[in-house]
């Protein structure tokens, strides 16, 4: 056998057994043989359980091994016939293993067995890393790891319903399980959060990127015809969990998009528990933040939500002193001071946990890390500093490329940058709302005197204002209306919020407030854009946000133009 030693954890590979080769995948748990040096190229294995896929567009097969055990880990050299390895091992057919058809096996053995029992039996249980959509009937054994709701939809068609659950197997891989209207009311009430099963007669399509929740290029479809049963009388297995670990100076293109991410970093900071009030059904859900730092020397704060505040939060403010390590798996990118993380009902934290980039990431912080001053994701993206007015020159686009490709942003949001001039600002729109001045959000008045804050849950004297407006922009090219919030609003204006309501308040013919808005117009800057899709009266739209500003270095502009020129005139 030839490794492929590549990143991932289940490990590509070119088979041989002396006459003929194949390309393989090794199971999951031989990751730790490789990486300790007990399976190394030219390695001799004994395989035990496989599945063969065909290759789309190709005549070739690859092999998927389920289970396996080590021979040896290395031979001298590449076999080249079929020989005997060592005394009593050869390598063989895999059908002339079993003296008895699985039919025969099955009566003599399991004549009595429940159902799932029985399909197990008759049918040999596919890996989810080893399906696609162009395979026949299959069986796999699963957990339940999440369950949707049994929603309602319309169409021109009708009505219907529909709902999704996650699957995750013993290796750790999930996908993503759609049921429509009779499928979906016959499996909502059999599928139980946490229970194992096994389901076949399904079939698998392309994952829609837009919607997919899980890291499968694959999604499911059952239908009413399909088959599940719980596993009943077997042992059970805890799935591997599997990351796809984002570092946190990159989670500026994951905004506001549908795709959740999963990060590993040392704790810095832990905060206490605070109740937040739903707006919805005026629930109170509990709510703590933790501040996450990873090696490219750069923060995050993470909300924990529900049992995860109460329960894993609390583990880890006893452990914060230790500066503990976290992975967290489907986090929401959202874009509160910036850039911030949210968990879901699926996502899931371990403390400490024992692989490999844990234990590269505790090594970095001891001999380096901890001295280190860290910098917050989010303030790098509304401010010139910690990036430098470098960050204004990458991607840069003019208004025109963003406003006449409405495709941008349909999947996650899309940064560019732009350097244009506020053309016009509205004088009469909402241009503030009043908010907390702990925690920066929207408060109403109190009964009384004072302001109630939902998310401090406490009310307060003093209040602030902060800017939340629309305005016009332009550049040679095209114009666009872009939103613009508190931070950039205060530098395009020139003021707080505060101070323009008082020039808009204290002078009754408001020139000291249209004067300021004024100066605020036809005036050169950077700016560092998002393009997000959002619907509006059932039509989708582009949004376009204002995410920082600066003024214009006539000096780095010069160089840059002229970089510019000198690649046109390369090309």
């Amino acid at each position: 056998m030839f490794l492929n030693p590549d990143r991932f954890v289940r490990r590509r590979f070119m088979a041989s057994d002396g006459q003929k080769k194949l390309k393989a995948m090794l199971p999951t748990y031989l990751s730790s043989e490789i990486r300790s040096g007990n399976l190394q190229n030219l390695g001799l294995i004994r395989i035990l359980d496989y599945t063969c896929n065909a290759i789309p567009n190709h005549s070739e097969k690859a092999l998927i091994i389920t289970k396996c055990e080590v021979v040896s880990s290395a031979l001298e050299s590449e076999i080249v016939s079929e020989v005997k390895m060592e005394p009593g091992i050869f390598l063989k057919p895999k059908q002339e293993v079993f003296s008895k058809s699985a039919a025969q096996i099955f009566h003599e053995q399991h004549g009595n067995s429940a159902p799932a029992e029985r399909m197990a039996m008759t049918r040999r249980v596919h890996p989810l890393v080893s399906l696609n959509p162009y395979q026949g009937r299959w069986t796999i054994k699963v957990r339940l790891t999440n369950k949707g709701n049994l929603r309602t939809y319309k169409n021109a068609r009708g009505e219907g319903h529909v709902f999704n659950v996650e699957l995750t197997d013993e290796d750790g891989t999930q996908i993503q399980a759609t049921m429509f209207n009779n499928a979906a009311t016959k499996f909502y009430p059999k599928f139980e959060l946490g229970k194992m099963y096994y389901i076949s007669n399904g079939t698998l399509r392309v994952a829609n990127k837009q919607f997919k929740t899980v890291q499968n290029d694959y999604e499911m479809n059952l239908n009413e015809n399909s088959e599940v049963e719980e596993v009943v009388g077997e042992g059970a297995f805890v799935p591997e969990t599997k990351y796809n670990f984002i570092q946190i100076e990159d989670l500026g293109s994951y905004v506001n998009g549908r795709e959740l991410v999963d990060i590993i970093g040392v704790i810095q900071n832990v905060s206490p528990t605070t109740s937040i009030r739903r707006k919805i059904n005026n629930e109170t859900i509990p709510k703590r933040d933790i501040t996450v730092a990873d090696d490219s020397k750069k923060t995050v704060v993470v909300s924990l939500w529900n049992d995860l505040a109460t329960t894993v939060g609390q583990e880890l403010l006893d452990l914060a002193e230790t500066a503990p390590i976290v992975a967290i798996k489907s986090l929401k990118v959202g874009d509160f001071q910036g850039v911030s993380l949210s968990t879901l009902s699926r996502s899931t934290v371990q403390i400490n946990p024992e692989i490999p980039e844990a234990k590269k990431l505790r090594s970095w912080y001891e001999y380096e890390g901890k001295e280190t001053s860290m910098a917050a994701i989010g303030s790098g993206m509304n401010s010139v500093t910690k990036g430098g007015a470098r960050s204004f020159y990458s991607d840069r686009v003019s208004i025109s490329h963003i406003t006449s490709d409405p495709s941008l942003g349909q999947e996650k949001p899309a940064f560019f940058s732009l350097k244009a001039f506020v053309s016009f600002i509205k004088p009469n729109q909402t241009m503030w709302y009043r908010a907390c001045k702990l925690c920066n959000k929207k408060i109403t008045e109190a009964l009384g005197s004072g302001y109630w804050c939902e998310g401090c849950q406490k009310n307060d004297a003093e209040s602030s204002l902060r800017y939340i407006l629309v305005v016009k922009i332009s550049d040679p090219t095209s114009e666009a209306w872009v939103s613009v919030f508190n931070e950039v609003a205060e530098k395009i204006i020139g003021c707080t919020a505060d101070e323009l309501e008082r020039m808009k308040s204290e002078n009754e013919d408001g020139k000291l407030f249209q004067q300021k808005l004024k100066e605020a117009k036809w005036v050169p800057h950077l700016f560092r854009v998002s393009v997000a899709q959002h619907e509006y009266n059932n039509e989708t739209r582009q949004r376009i946000t204002l995410k920082a500003v600066g003024p214009v270095d006539w000096s780095a502009e010069s160089r840059y133009l002229l970089e510019e020129i000198s690649k046109m005139t390369i090309s």
